[in-house]
């Protein structure tokens, strides 16, 4: 009868400490869990701050016209992106449309929404010192990001002083 205690105290130990080994690693795997997501929420976090980076150097910096056309020349082929200038002569002119300057790659408007409907690519009128839409290399244009609702960045505006 004693063998059958002690062995009932064995089997009831045994049974308990497994219990206590599956509520440890339960613990462990759900605090692990936890970690792994606010790993997750700051990778994210840091991955759209890596991709703005790029963008940073534009936002309201003052910038040479070599820089500018520079700037055209590298974005004005990405897609959903696209580069206004406004040059001294387009800004003091009475014609409505040329005050909005020259869109290089896509068109956006002032909430950060892309027209797909032209895209130019040519930088001809940008080069020609006759032409009103002229980007002086040694002039000052002062620059401005613009980011659609979902705040991503759409453009860049970049203003002669």
């Amino acid at each position: 009868m004693e063998e059958n205690t002690g062995v009932g105290i064995r089997v009831a130990a045994g049974i308990f400490l497994t219990i206590m080994l599956i509520t440890i690693v339960v613990i462990i795997t759900i605090s692990s869990q936890d970690a792994a997501k606010q790993g997750q929420t700051k990778m994210a976090a840091i991955t759209t701050q890596l991709s703005d980076t790029e963008y940073q150097t534009y936002s309201n910096t003052t910038l040479s016209g070599s820089q500018v056309l520079n700037a055209v020349r590298q974005y004005m082929n990405q897609e959903q992106f696209g580069v206004q200038v406004i040059t001294g002569k387009q800004r003091l002119s009475s014609d409505d449309d040329k005050k909005k300057g020259v869109f290089y790659g896509n068109t956006f408007d002032a909430s950060g929404e892309v027209s797909k409907i032209s895209k130019n690519t040519s930088l001809t009128n940008a080069e020609k010192q006759s032409e009103d839409a002229y980007i002086n290399p040694s002039g000052k244009f002062k620059s401005s990001i613009v980011r659609d609702k979902n705040n991503m960045i759409r453009g860049i505006i970049f203003e002669q002083e």
